[in-house]
């Protein structure tokens, strides 16, 4: 391998000459060979929006040279193209600000914006400090990229991946509504209800969910940028807060606002606690959906059996025909992940020392892949699952008129206690419900036709 000679404040070291990194990108690569995590892609692609909006600020504040400031612009622009991917190399287990990261995209931009002016024939060195990171800090450049990837994540992959699995599962409501089957409380038989009423439960979680983010979304708006160090906004211009969030805004088309006190926005992390927890909120009601759909589906002839799901691949390597709920299984593994993140995330969040937060890249790491794995669970459960969920009509009705729950449409009638004696008798003695219920001399065969109507105890007529 080819290198070339870096410089920074330590020194010399050596760089692969086909990377656009510098020395305290190379510094961090050597220094932290810890597992195999990386810094999220995602958050590369927000640090472009964020430098580019800064050199824009810059430039309209006069504080970085305008030639300068439009090559970092276009630098940024590339990695927004996917043309520079390659160059960003940093595990997640850095140093707690970031600060490497921050510079690894600083040196990146440099290295390129300065190839960019070469090729327009203007000699310049973009310096990765004084130029790109102008009026700029790692300690708020990374909780604004944080914020800035919520936003952008759950507005761009979440929320799409939510109204579809919403109107997949709205699409079987209807489809479903005047389907009547026994309902079940503590995993025992209960009053009816229709199997589109079930269905729309679960569109409900999904719907109340995204009413709930769309309001966490809004805390993550604030924007720690013009903080700088500790949140006094040292080395940086008037206004330049102010600006770099209506910038910021025009380029990634959402809105951002800068933080009122830029000290808390440093040091806490109590909005992303809120958001990831809306994000677990949203794990916990696909795990019982998933959950629901598969228990439903159990059998095909000696579980419940109701409803059957789409047989996508063989589920077993011993017996055959066997087929699995995969993808309510992936979804549940997804759930737990998303709720040991939120661990994680929390327990972060909770050792902000000071004026800064030094668990910032484990919080993006968790952060991110739970709104990728959620959002990717949805889309695949809709997909491979959802869309091709039939009932069983027959099993459906078999176990409802087997149920002795049904009694409960005779207690106006009776009242509880007679009522209770009627099922009883009728599970003691072998009688179908009616035949109990008549035997009982309190329900002739016509008021018992009318109070058992099925649909009717189900609310749909």
């Amino acid at each position: 391998m080819e290198y070339r000679i870096e410089k920074d404040s330590m020194g010399e070291i050596k760089v692969p000459a086909d990377k656009l990194w510098g020395a305290q990108t190379q510094r961090s690569f050597e220094n932290f060979k810890i597992g195999t995590e990386k810094i999220p892609a995602e958050m590369v692609t927000v640090f472009a929006y964020l430098k580019k909006a800064a050199a824009l600020t810059n430039k309209e504040l006069g504080v970085v040279d305008a030639d300068k400031a439009d090559a970092i612009a276009a630098a940024c622009d590339d990695i927004l193209a996917g043309k520079l991917d390659g160059n960003f190399p940093l595990a997640v287990w850095m140093t707690g600000s970031g600060t490497q990261f921050n510079m690894n995209v600083n040196e990146v931009v440099a290295h390129r914006a300065a190839a960019i002016l070469k090729e327009k024939g203007k000699e310049q060195r973009i310096h990765p400090n004084d130029d790109v990171n102008h009026s700029q800090s790692s300690n708020d450049t990374f909780p604004t990229g944080l914020h800035m990837a919520g936003v952008l994540l759950i507005e761009q992959q979440l929320f799409p991946a939510m109204d579809a699995i919403y109107k997949a599962l709205h699409d079987k409501q209807e489809a479903f509504k005047d389907i009547v089957k026994i309902g079940r409380t503590h995993l025992q038989d209960a009053t009816p209800l229709t199997l589109g009423q079930e269905f729309s439960g679960w569109a409900r979680m999904i719907e109340r969910n995204k009413e709930m983010l769309r309001c966490g979304v809004d805390f993550l708006r604030d924007l720690a940028m013009g903080g700088t160090a500790v949140g006094t906004g040292i080395n940086c211009p008037k206004g330049y807060d102010r600006r770099f969030a209506e910038i910021v805004s025009d380029l990634t088309g959402t809105t951002f606002h800068t933080a009122p006190n830029k000290f808390q926005s440093l040091t806490s992390k109590d909005e992303l606690v809120v958001v990831h927890g809306m994000l677990k909120s949203l794990a916990c009601d696909l795990m019982k959906m998933a959950n629901d759909i598969r228990w439903l589906s159990s059998g095909p002839r000696c579980g419940i059996g109701e409803i059957r799901i789409p047989e996508n691949e063989p589920g077993s390597s011993i017996m055959p025909s066997k087929v699995n709920p995969t993808q309510c299984e992936a979804v549940t593994m997804v759930a737990v992940q998303v709720m040991g993140n939120d661990a994680t995330l929390g327990f972060a969040a909770s050792q902000g020392n000071f004026e800064l937060n030094v668990f910032m890249p484990v919080i993006a790491y968790n952060l991110i892949q739970s709104i990728r794995l959620l959002s990717d669970s949805m889309e695949s459960l809709r997909k491979h699952c959802i869309v091709g969920i039939e009932p069983n009509e027959e099993r459906i009705e078999t176990n409802l008129y087997n149920s002795l729950i049904l009694v409960t449409g005779l207690v106006p009638l009776v009242g509880y206690d007679k009522a209770c004696t009627i099922a009883k008798t009728a599970a003691k003695e072998g009688l179908t419900l009616k035949e109990s219920a008549i035997q009982s001399g309190w329900v002739t065969a016509e008021q018992f036709d009318k109070a058992m109507d099925p649909a009717k105890l189900a609310g749909i007529r």
